[in-house]
Formats: C-alpha cells, structure tokens, sequence
C-alpha cells in the first residue's frame, strides 16, 4: 500500500498496490500492519456505504465531537467523488485547511480524529464505501456548511443536490467548537 501525505497533518491518500494478471487485478484495500506502521487507526468498527444518484450530490462536511470522534476511511466503490478533508483540530499545525482528492477505483482518502468530511459526486450513481472507528452518535454529531467562507473549500462543481440538513448548517463558530471539542477531553 502507498500512503501518500498530504497538506494536513494526518490526511493520507492510500492507494493499494495492483497485482495484474489477464484476469484483472488483486489489491488489499485494508492492512493493520501497514496503517499501524504509520501510526494510523487499525480498529474500525463500522463500514457504512452510501449512493448517490445525481451528478453533483454534496454530502457534508459533517464530524463528530469528543469520545465520538471518528477516523474515517473513505473509498468510492462505483463512479467518482471529489473526497474533501477539513482540520477542525484546534491543536493541528494546518487548523483551518482543507484538502481535497477525486476518488475512484480503489484510491481511499485517510480522514483522522478531528477532521471534518464531506464530498460532492462527480458522476451519477455514485456508490461510497467507507469505514469508521466510532459508532455513529447523534448528540455528537455536526455540520459545516460547505461553503462557510471562512474555509473556502475549493470544490470543482456547485452542488446540484444537497440535504436540508447540510444546506442550513450554521457558520463555523471556532469558539463553540473549541468549548466542545475541550469538554470531550476532560
């Protein structure tokens, strides 16, 4: 497996290396020696798949607080997404910055404890696989408005669908989220 950094701190693509023959090709898509060598999360105890059927479907960017934080492990299983990770650690030396990949195939974005997500479909039918090492919890759960100017994500497209949820997220409030994120500490 190639892990490749990227501008924020913890952020990797990983890209499985392709075994090739005239049948197609063999790739591990997951290996806990290799994610432990790099200090990675190993214990992911949820997988989580969803489909989206229109061209320029935005999901996020969404996290969890506290205990609930999550690494996520995200892959797209069919189609393509533009996969885009958001440091929201108040602790991280690129707090504040996003960085963004397109995934296909079995290119994976690595999103650490801290990170907000989200993605935009760049093709209809599009079908995320992802792994997750908390389970799901409501009353940690939170949104950053997309386009929230104080992050200026870059996305490729303008979202043609979104959810109410992600349409009405609030701007970010750094001093709520501060407050938040030092109360799942203690």
């Amino acid at each position: 497996m190639i892990f490749e950094a990227t501008p924020l701190h913890g952020v990797y693509v990983v890209e499985p290396v392709k075994r090739e023959d005239h049948r197609g090709f063999f790739a591990r898509l997951f290996c806990d020696e290799a994610f432990a060598e790099r200090g990675l999360e190993t214990r992911f105890v949820q997988a989580n798949t969803s489909l989206s059927r229109s061209r320029g479907t935005l999901r996020g960017l969404h996290y969890q607080y506290g205990e609930a934080a999550e690494v996520k492990l995200v892959r797209c299983a069919v189609g393509a997404l533009y996969d885009v990770a958001l440091d929201l650690r108040p602790d991280s030396p690129s707090f504040g910055r996003s960085f963004g990949v397109e995934l296909q195939g079995c290119r994976m974005l690595y999103v650490p404890r801290g990170c907000a997500h989200g993605f935009v479909t760049l093709a209809p039918n599009t079908e995320v696989h992802y792994m997750v090492s908390t389970p799901h919890a409501r009353s940690h759960e939170r949104t950053v408005r997309y386009d929230d100017p104080r992050f200026a994500v870059s996305w490729p497209l303008a979202p043609a669908v979104i959810s109410e949820k992600d349409s009405r997220a609030p701007d970010f409030d750094p001093a709520h989220h501060l407050i938040e994120t030092l109360r799942g500490l203690l």
